[in-house]
């Protein structure tokens, strides 16, 4: 890119987004949120001025960025986060395992209530079993122990989110997986840089994934990407998001196989185009090269934005301390080193005010706030009105609670300390009235 065009990107974007300070009461104190610059800009015109745009150039170098990243060896760019779990399901349903580790129907997948429903809507396409267990209040994931008291003989994999940022028990989860013959999935969107003893969360499962919709720790406007250290899987993942083709050529490429025309699969004539034999039941899934390129930008400020994210939580978690006696505050296992998604809290029971009402309050001061997701989800509609095959594991209580007093506030880097200064102000006038 020439530098006249750069120099005039660059007065665009300074025009375009001017910097804002905040004013208590009149600027929104944002929940999450997209962090940018002229660097962002450059690289997408960048991408466009290639004339290539789908998958290309800049996503295999963002995917091989963030496989060294995770610290795993294997990543396959997807269009979004939900696309990345229904294929971290999709590919343990392929005929390329084997028999006794690929999942069917009727198979049971232990997973948690409280959580966002794409972790567990790709169990119900493929007529899986969810098996619900609860949630530690303060932790907000399951224990060990619940997970083992919800095995039973079709048991195959557990699939489980990193809540918002919160590493969950990952060692002795990943030994009970071993020991059991099970599948492990790290739902880890929320929890992109989190780390337990040292080690990235999305490198101690079979498969992780990740999402980039504006949200979460970097964003390629919508986008997600699957992680793996298996061959095998990794294969299988990348041809389901590729229209279920045999072919393993990236976009563009034709014959790496050197044996284009010399393949004889299914009942295909021999010599059928490898590039036209489909091997899986697929989809097109893919991120395109703009995405990429502008997740690549986002990526050199991401040791950046994990840093702003735990700062913000150590200043809410140090102010709210005080408040103690009405909320349930965050907590986390030793060795977890989290790169919070938000503050969690819970209102305790016997607390004066119901939670609604703080939200109330905080968006009338234009705070922003969110629920844990679903809340409970065998109670959202999509479960209460039709037919849906799912078990639970001991009881739901805890979820119950999250569903009705449990809220969080935003930690990312559009977060700063003026704004949290705010929120505590506020909540304090609050509680003083109530």
């Amino acid at each position: 890119m020439n530098e006249n065009l750069k120099a005039e990107l660059i007065k665009e974007y300074n025009s375009r987004f001017p910097q804002k300070e905040f004013t208590a009461e009149i600027s929104a104190v944002p929940v999450s949120g997209k962090v940018f610059d002229e660097q962002e800009i450059l690289l997408m015109t960048e991408a466009v001025l290639d004339g290539w745009w789908t998958e290309g150039r800049f996503t295999a170098e963002f995917e091989q960025k963030l496989a060294e990243f995770v610290g795993v060896q294997y990543c396959a760019a997807v269009n979004s986060g939900s696309s990345a779990n229904l294929l971290a399901i999709a590919c343990l349903t392929s005929q390329k395992l084997p028999q006794e580790k690929r999942l069917q129907p009727g198979d049971e997948v232990i997973t948690v209530a409280a959580g966002f429903p794409t972790t567990i809507n790709p169990l119900l396409q493929f007529n899986l079993t969810p098996v619900f267990i609860d949630v530690e209040l303060g932790t907000y994931v399951p224990s060990l122990e619940s997970i083992k008291a919800a095995l039973s003989d079709k048991t195959k994999a557990v699939m489980i989110a990193h809540t918002l940022g919160n590493p969950f028990e990952l060692e002795e989860i990943v030994e009970f997986c071993q020991q059991h013959n099970l599948w492990l999935i790290e739902d880890n969107c929320d929890a992109l840089g989190s780390r337990l003893n040292g080690k990235k969360t999305g490198s101690f499962g079979d498969i992780s994934t990740l999402s980039f919709y504006p949200a979460h720790h970097i964003t390629t406007g919508e986008g997600g990407a699957v992680l793996t250290n298996n061959a095998l899987l990794n294969r299988i993942i990348r041809s389901i998001r590729d229209w279920g083709r045999d072919c393993w050529c990236p976009t563009g490429k034709d014959d790496s196989c050197q044996r284009r025309f010399e393949w004889q699969l299914g009942a295909l004539p021999l010599g059928y185009d490898h590039k036209y034999t489909y091997s899986e039941i697929g989809y097109n899934l893919k991120m395109m090269d703009v995405q990429a390129a502008l997740g690549l930008a986002q990526f050199q400020k991401l040791p950046m934005f994990i840093e702003k994210r735990k700062t913000n939580f150590k200043l809410l978690y140090s102010a709210f301390k005080k408040f103690d006696d009405v909320f349930i505050l965050p907590q986390w296992s030793v060795g977890a080193d989290p790169s919070w998604f938000g503050f969690l809290l819970t209102v305790k029971d016997g607390a004066k005010f119901k939670r609604d009402d703080l939200l109330k309050f905080l968006n009338s001061k234009k705070i922003g706030t969110r629920l844990l997701f679903a809340g409970n989800v065998t109670k959202q509609p999509y479960f209460t009105e039709r037919s849906v095959a799912f078990r639970v594991a001991g009881t739901l209580d805890n979820t119950d609670k999250i569903m009705n007093d449990t809220f969080w506030i935003g930690v990312g880097p559009l977060v700063t300390e003026s704004m949290i200064g705010y929120i505590i102000k506020a909540i304090e006038g609050f509680l003083a009235r109530n």
